[in-house]
C-alpha cells in the first residue's frame, strides 16, 4: 500500500485514467464490430461508412495513447483490405 501522499494521489490518478482508457478501448472495438457486421452482411456501402468511422476512432485512440501507432495502422489496414474484398464482390 502507498505510504506517501504523492503515491496515494498517483493511485487515484491511475484509477481515473484506467477508467477513461477502458471506455475508449471499448468504443473503438464497437466501431470495429460494426465494420465486421457490415462485411458479414455483404453490404459494401455500409462497410465503407463503418470503416471510415472505425478508422477515425482508432486513430483517435492512438493519439490518446490507448493503442500503439503501428497496432492501430495494422488494424485499419486489415479492415480496409476486407472491405475492399466485399466491395469487389469476392
Amino acid at each position: 500500500m502507498a505510504n506517501t501522499a504523492s503515491a496515494k494521489k498517483a493511485i487515484r490518478v491511475i484509477a481515473r485514467r484506467t477508467a477513461v482508457n477502458k471506455a475508449r478501448r471499448s468504443r473503438m472495438r464497437t466501431f470495429w464490430k460494426k465494420v465486421d457486421e457490415a462485411i458479414a452482411a455483404g453490404d459494401a456501402k455500409a462497410a465503407e461508412v463503418a470503416l471510415r468511422q472505425a478508422e477515425s476512432e482508432t486513430m483517435r485512440a492512438v493519439s490518446r495513447g490507448v493503442l500503439h501507432k503501428n497496432a492501430g495502422a495494422r488494424k485499419v489496414s486489415r479492415l480496409t483490405q476486407r472491405v475492399k474484398k466485399v466491395a469487389a464482390g469476392v
